[in-house]
């Protein structure tokens, strides 16, 4: 007797991000604040599970365009999505909260 078993194996990339909080960066391809640290392992899979990890990388990644580049010391780095301007740490002196429109010709 003849027992014909396809035999399924192939090789498989995950990303997941790298660390806990991380400080959202600029696309460069579609310039949206979404590129973020991430590690790429590349895993043989065997009948659609993964057995032996291949190989490592750590790499920014988009999480809109799916673009990425390598990350290294030394390497280039996206530019962080929002920095406040140098030295600013509070708001301007003539700063009021709430809202307080200012309508010409008022009274007080």
């Amino acid at each position: 007797m003849f027992f014909c078993l396809p035999i399924f194996f192939g090789c498989q990339d995950t990303v997941k991000p790298d660390g806990n909080e991380q400080v959202a960066r600029i696309c460069p391809r579609c310039n949206n604040g979404s590129v973020f640290a991430a590690k790429k392992k590349t895993w043989f899979e065997f009948f659609f599970i993964p057995l032996i990890p291949f190989n490592t990388k750590h790499i920014w990644m988009c999480s809109i365009c799916q673009w990425a580049a390598p990350l290294g010391p030394g390497l280039w780095e996206p530019a962080i999505a929002y920095a406040p301007p140098q030295g600013w740490n509070s708001p301007p002196q003539s700063f009021q909260a709430g809202y307080n429109p200012g309508y010409p010709n008022q009274q007080k």
